[in-house]
Formats: structure tokens, C-alpha cells, sequence
């Protein structure tokens, strides 16, 4: 069972036997990904587009990729063929932020066989891989869920951490971003207060792929400053680059922190949450 990343070799080597889910996609062209899937994708892979398949629909102030409730997401997981003995494998263009949205929803209903393609569908292509073009379907199948409540915390609680002063919030937003320097996405720029910045792309190396774990725990553990992962809130725009730290962190050894899914697109919908702009305030 393969649970954090494979490799592109490995991968090659199990074509026909496991599940395979693309999830390349564009937040400025959510066609994109479907279109360039048509085009050419890794041989037996099924498509899943973030806002179609992992997500809900966005009200204005639950967030932009909103989390789908349970029933919701076994259905759509049986639709694509993946059921709890299936081994899973999820691909996006390159970071992987995508395909670990895929990951963290898997696991969050309880299904611990999904893995992330180490380097993306840019690895493969660039190794001259097989590719197919058109679309795929794997046979239907019922995703029975078994739901791990504790792998998030809503609203609520990010607003009691806050107040208290207690949170250990770490936003996965690009600096720029997270200091409000610019906001090209949501209403307000800034970050959380409290919060400190852990940027998804320090998690890569030049190539793409991911670092090594000791150089992933090395970088996390100064993010952490001595509390546990358990201690740890995880956000971003709207719970997708988050995602990606959380298979870093858990590559690394480093499990147990959760997912607040609204993320910053749910809180800056209120005017009246408070905000930090600049470098982190966190002691």
C-alpha cells in the first residue's frame, strides 16, 4: 500500500492494476484540465476536476472549493471506480496540489491507499512516457466511506483558536499572498492572525518532484517551532495548496495536522473577522 508518493517508474509498472485519477486543472480556466486530459493523458487514467467532482458549490462565504459532505464524495468516488481495496494514484501538471486535494479527500473518508505521482503529468511527459487521448471510464463501483471527522476543523473552531490566542495556524499561500503585499483571488488581502507562512512550492525541488523527507521535516519542524503536528491547523486560498503540505508533512513522518478547508476565501468573506497583513507575528 502505497500512501504518500510513487515514482514514475513504479507507476509505470502498474498500468492495468491500479487506479489512476488526472487532476490537472487551471483556477483561471476550469475547462482547462478536461481539455488537456482529452488531449493526452497516462494511459487508464479517469478525470476528476477540482470544481465539478472535490468540491461543493460556492456560496460567497463558504469558500471557493467548499468541502462536499460524505455521501456526496462516495458517490462521486464509485462513479470514478475506486473502491476501498483500490490502490489510487492522483496526478495534476506538476506541484501536485491538485492531485493531493484527490489524496486528502480519500483519506479523509477513510481510504489510506492513494499516493500522489511524485513530478506530475510533467515528469511523465518529459520521460517519454505512453499516453492516451479521449476519455476513460473504470467500471462503477460503491465507495462505502468511513469518515475521519477529525482530519478538519470548521469555521468555528479557527475563529475559538484565534480568540484564545492558542492557534497554531499555517497558511500554504505563496508570501506575497500571505503578507496582503497582493490578492488576486479573494476579497481582502492578508492572512489569518496568528498564522504563520509554510509556502507549498518550498516543499519541491527544481525538477518538480518532491523533497527528500529529512529536508521536508527539517523545513516543517522550523514552522512548528517545537509544538506537535497535532497542534497544527493547515489553510490556504480555499484548501487545495494546503493539501499539498499535508502529503509533505506526512511524507516526512510528520502526521496529524488538520484541514480547515475554507481556508482563507471563507474567512476574509466576513469583513467584521479580523486580519494580519506583513510577515508573520507568530512568537
Amino acid at each position: 500500500m502505497y500512501t504518500t508518493l510513487v515514482s514514475t517508474d513504479l507507476l509505470a509498472s502498474h498500468l492495468t492494476d491500479w487506479a489512476i485519477v488526472d487532476c490537472r486543472f487551471d483556477l483561471q480556466n476550469e475547462r482547462w484540465g478536461r481539455e488537456q486530459y482529452r488531449l493526452a493523458h497516462i494511459p487508464g487514467s479517469v478525470y476528476a476536476s477540482l470544481n465539478a467532482d472535490l468540491s461543493a458549490t460556492p456560496t460567497g462565504s463558504n469558500g471557493r472549493h467548499p468541502l462536499p459532505t460524505i455521501e456526496e464524495l462516495a458517490t462521486t468516488f464509485g462513479r470514478l471506480g475506486l473502491d476501498r481495496g483500490t490502490q489510487v494514484v492522483a496526478y495534476d501538471q506538476d506541484t501536485g496540489s491538485f492531485a493531493s486535494r484527490l489524496w486528502w479527500l480519500l483519506r479523509y473518508l477513510g481510504h489510506d491507499a492513494v499516493a500522489v505521482l511524485d513530478g506530475g503529468w510533467a515528469k511523465w511527459v518529459r520521460e517519454g512516457r505512453p499516453t492516451r487521448s479521449g476519455d476513460e471510464m473504470r467500471p462503477a463501483v460503491t465507495f462505502t466511506p468511513s469518515p475521519r471527522l477529525e482530519a478538519r476543523v470548521e469555521l468555528g473552531d479557527v475563529i475559538a483558536r484565534v480568540d484564545k490566542r492558542a492557534a497554531l495556524l499555517i497558511d500554504a499561500r505563496a508570501p506575497e499572498r500571505f503578507e496582503g503585499r497582493t490578492e488576486t483571488i479573494d476579497r481582502v488581502a492578508g492572512h489569518i492572525p496568528g498564522a504563520a507562512n509554510h509556502f507549498f512550492k518550498e516543499n519541491l525541488a527544481s525538477d518538480g518532484t518532491m523533497l527528500s523527507p529529512e529536508s521536508l521535516r527539517a523545513k516543517f519542524d522550523e514552522t512548528l517551532r517545537g509544538r506537535p503536528p497535532s497542534d497544527a491547523v493547515m489553510y490556504c486560498g480555499s484548501g487545495v495548496t494546503a493539501c499539498q503540505n499535508l502529503l509533505a508533512m506526512e511524507h516526512a513522518g510528520l502526521p496529524g495536522t488538520r484541514l480547515y478547508v475554507g481556508s482563507w476565501s471563507e474567512w476574509s468573506s466576513d469583513p467584521s473577522r479580523p486580519i494580519e497583513t506583513g510577515p508573520s507575528q507568530r512568537k
